[in-house]
Parts: C-alpha cells; structure tokens; sequence
C-alpha cells in the first residue's frame, strides 16, 4: 500500500466524518421542524432518491474520465451543499427535501469511482486488507466519531454541524489533490451506460450477494426513516443521546472491518452473517428498552454487516474487469442503494399507522425470508478464508468462489 492508497483512505474517513455529523443532524433538524413521522421519513426518501436515478450514470462517468478529478469535483460540491444547508437551515421543510436530494446525488460520484481508485491503488493481494481497514475507518467516522459530534454540534447551535461538515469535505478534497495517479486515457467508444447491469444480472454470484444486499438496506432503511423518533420516544435520548446512540453501531463495525480479513478464512463466516442479522433487529424490537441493551444488539448486526461488506467488495473487485468495474459497481448501487427510498417510505407509513417498532417486526421477517432463501447458493459462492484471486473475470463464469491458501 503506497502513498496514493493512505492519501485515498484518509480523505475517505474525514469525509465520513463529516457523513457522521450530517447523519445525525439531518434527521434532528427535520424532527426540528416537524413531528410528524410520514414527513421526517420524507428527508430519507428524497435523500436516497438519486442513488435509483443518478447511479447507473455515475458509474458511466467512473469508467470514461479520470477518478482523482471526478472526485475532487464531487467533494467540492458537497462542501457547497453544506454551506448552502447550514446558511437556511431555518427554511421549510421542503428546502430540506431538495439539499438531502442534492446531497444525495453528489454522494453518487465518490461511491462509483471509490471502487477503481482502491483496485488501482493496492495489489490484488491486499484488497481484503484494504477493503477491511477502508469498513473499519468508515465504522469509526461515519458512526462513532460523527453522529455524536453531530448531536452535540446540533445542541450547541442548528447550523454548527452542517458548517464542520462542510470543512471535512475541504479537507478530503485538499487530500485527494495530493494524490498522483495516472490520468485516465477518454475510450473510443462512451461506455454504454447499462453495460454494468447487464453484466451484473449475468453474473450469478453477484447477483445472489446483490439480492441479499438490497433486502439488507431497504429493511435498514426502514428503521432509520423514524430512527429518531425510535429514539426519543422509546429510549427517551436527547438530541447528543441520539449521536451516542448511533455510535453504537460503530463498535462492530470497527471489529468487523479489521477482523474480515482473518475471519474470511473460515467457511461458513459469510452465511453466518446472513442468519444473525435480523435476529440482531429482533432483538432490539422485542427486549430492548433502553441504550445500553440497544447497543449489545446493534453491535453484533454491525460487525456482521462489516464482515459481509468486505467480503462482497472484494469479490466484486475481483470478478469484475477493470474497464466494467465503475459501472458494475454503481449497477449495484442502483439496486441495493436505490430501495432506500422504497423502505424509507414503507418505514414512514409502517410507523405512523401501526407504532414505532412496526418497521422492526417487518424489517426482520423480510430480511429472513430472503436470507434463507439465497443461504444455499450463498454457501456454494464462498467457501473458506478470503476471496480467489484467480476468479474467472467473466459473467459467464458461475463457478463457486474458492479462497486461497490461508497461509499467504
């Protein structure tokens, strides 16, 4: 790992903390405005709205022009965003629609070029390792750092938070300009910007992990569109609790990431993850009223989503060629990323007509329903300790995933 890569790294975890902050605060600030749980859910919908409608593009972008510029650009524009948010935070809740929507869309670049700026940067041999630290910093920025920064900042004053995390979009910006990689040459023909779905949908171990992916973030979106409420109302946190409350998370997230690489190793760590996930959200539905037995549950569900994460990122930077792999990558996020706004408006309804845990009951019967179902192949698609470097790059090539020697 060189230069290139711990440039790429920091700026992706000071901008997560920024992501931190703005995690927290935003739905603070719609709770701010409103009380009403279909228009705080709104703020989630609008937010996640362009990852269905500006991912597949993003992805296009990623494979034709240079990653370094299209992420400075991206950066930039985020910092402007929160300027912008912070400068009339007081407005109608409307406004705050249109920024999560803005902010949402200009989300879309950093993750579509995220996924060729680190298989440029590292050796094939240490994309678990990178992939790992990469979960593990984002854990500790985007869920232990920033939300309870974020809560605080928003106690102190409405605006605060989104003015520091517009700093942290500087920051990340005057990092990646630090970087020197080779400038991407524009390809003789545009990229076919449906190309990565197609090859997606062709591609069988993709699109099982896809599946599962999906289902995992429309059930997640599903709570965290009345979170704060959730919050408030059963664990009786105030606006700084509800920062320490999502910091909860963060502390499986930082053992899952820097554990994934180890744990790889072992056959059934991936299906594991599968089956202890909604139990975690029962958990929480069923027993737990107050923070500190929120916090055993939503650990676990944390770690196992890091371990997962890893492991699938891995498996698609190998499987995937280089030239395919910013538009396959943002054809995942267009399915797995674009029913967030489907589950934040499902949550949204759920809570407001049958209470607050409603979404939570849902959420764990879909999720599985679904996991049991894609378990088998699953099984068959990881096998031991980390991904097969030598995976066939080719969506014809349905092979089980194999892992290398342990001893590498």
């Amino acid at each position: 790992m060189g230069r290139n890569w711990y440039l790429l790294w920091g700026g992706s975890a000071i901008s997560a903390v920024g992501d931190g902050i703005f995690l927290a605060a935003l739905p603070l600030l719609a709770a701010h405005l409103t009380q009403d749980p279909k228009l705080i859910a709104g703020v989630s919908f609008f937010g996640a709205l362009p990852w269905l409608l500006a991912a597949l593009p993003a992805g296009a972008a990623a494979d034709r022009y240079d990653g370094r510029r299209l992420l400075l650009t991206a950066l930039w524009v985020q910092c402007a965003l929160m300027a912008l948010l912070a400068t009339f935070h007081s407005a109608h809740i409307a406004f705050l629609y249109g920024m999560a929507f803005l902010i949402g869309t200009a989300e879309n670049v950093p993750r579509a070029v995220g996924q060729p700026l680190i298989k440029a940067t590292v050796d094939n041999h240490l994309l678990e390792r990178a992939n790992g630290r990469l979960f593990a910093s984002q854990a500790v920025a985007l869920q232990f750092a920033g939300p309870p920064l974020g809560g605080l900042l928003f106690a102190v004053a409405v605006p605060a938070p989104f003015w520091v995390n517009a700093l942290t979009f500087a920051i990340a910006a005057l990092l990646v300009t630090c970087m020197r990689t080779q400038r991407k040459e524009r390809p003789q023909v545009r990229p076919k910007v449906a190309e990565g779905l197609r090859w997606l949908v062709k591609h069988k171990a993709l699109r099982t992990v896809t599946v599962v992916s999906a289902t995992t973030n429309l059930c997640i979106a599903m709570t965290m569109a009345t979170l704060v409420l959730f919050a408030q109302h059963r664990l009786g946190l105030t606006n700084a609790g509800f920062g320490a409350f999502l910091a909860t998370l963060a502390c499986g997230g930082v053992a899952g990431g820097v554990l994934a690489e180890r744990l790889l190793r072992y056959r059934n760590t991936v299906t594991v993850t599968v089956v202890l996930i909604p139990l975690m959200w029962l958990g929480i539905a069923t027993v737990a009223h107050d923070l500190p037995t929120v916090a055993v549950f939503a650990v676990v569900s944390s770690f196992c989503t890091a371990v997962w994460g890893v492991a699938t990122a891995t498996l698609r930077q190998r499987a995937v060629p280089t030239e395919l792999l910013g538009r396959v990558s943002s054809a995942q996020t267009l399915i797995t990323w674009g029913v967030q706004p489907i589950g934040a408006l499902l949550g949204g309804l759920t809570a407001d007509y049958f209470g607050l845990l409603a979404p939570w009951f849902v959420a764990v019967a879909l999720r599985t329903t679904v996991g049991l179902i894609c378990l088998k192949p699953l099984r068959a698609h990881f096998s031991a300790a980390a991904l097969n470097v030598h995976l066939a790059a080719s969506p014809e090539h349905d092979a089980a995933v194999t892992f290398p020697d342990a001893s590498r």
